[in-house]
């Protein structure tokens, strides 16, 4: 018991580094590119789209671990969504600091004026500051300490997910395929996320006092008649 035991939490580990090891992929390509000089005439461009985009993909894959539990029966996907999801955190704070140093170049006073005017920039910068405090609740500590508080505060993860959707769309202008195939994929989660709340008010029972005056109602009716 205690071999097989050890042989199940190896396997675990041996899971997590891979996942985390995958994780990491789209930055080390990235590096890659960079260190052959293969990021084409506007390098920061690629690397604010690249970081950008990698910060929607985790936030998709995060947000589908529920239905993918659900509905194949994957449970152990649970282990992996809190690394999912500071993944998403760890690439919007590359996509953010790359915008601020590469292409800012720290003049807080531009960076305003940019904000303000460009609209894909302001979703951007809620997108950003949404995610922090989701970040900094991921602990196991913080979790037990809010205790269902934390559900609805990181439900806040599917405005997130939206407001990334619209900031990319507004960003591309004219070749939307990509957004839109982002969008669509949280149409569905979201549908998903619906239904699942849908149901979960129906199986809920009416309290005690509440069934009689049902069944009341329905029998002064029936009287009525």
């Amino acid at each position: 018991m205690n071999f097989e035991l050890k042989t199940k939490n190896l396997k675990a580990k041996t899971l997590k580094g891979l996942a985390f090891i995958s994780c990491l992929t789209p930055l080390g390509l990235l590096g890659w590119d960079a260190y052959s000089d293969n990021l084409g005439a506007n390098p920061i461009e690629v690397i604010t789209r690249d970081t950008g985009t990698w910060t929607l993909i985790f936030l998709l894959i995060t947000l589908s671990v529920t239905p993918l539990r659900r509905v194949a029966g994957w449970q152990g996907l649970i282990k992996f969504r809190r690394m999912l999801g500071l993944f998403a955190f760890f690439y919007v704070c590359l996509h953010f600091t790359t915008y601020i140093w590469l292409d800012q170049f720290f003049e807080f006073a531009e960076i305003v004026k940019d904000v303000m005017k460009r609209p894909f920039i302001t979703v951007g910068f809620l997108s950003f500051a949404l995610l922090i405090p989701l970040a900094l609740t991921s602990t196991s500590g913080m979790i037990r300490r809010l205790g269902k508080r934390w559900q609805q505060l990181h439900r806040l993860t599917y405005a997130i997910a939206i407001s990334g959707v619209i900031h990319f769309l507004w960003l591309v202008k004219a070749d939307i395929r990509r957004p839109l195939i982002y969008g669509s994929i949280l149409t569905v989660l979201l549908a998903y996320r619906l239904f699942l709340r849908k149901r979960e008010i129906r199986s809920v029972p009416l309290p005690s006092s509440a069934g009689v005056t049902v069944f009341n109602a329905v029998r002064i009716g029936r009287s009525d008649d």
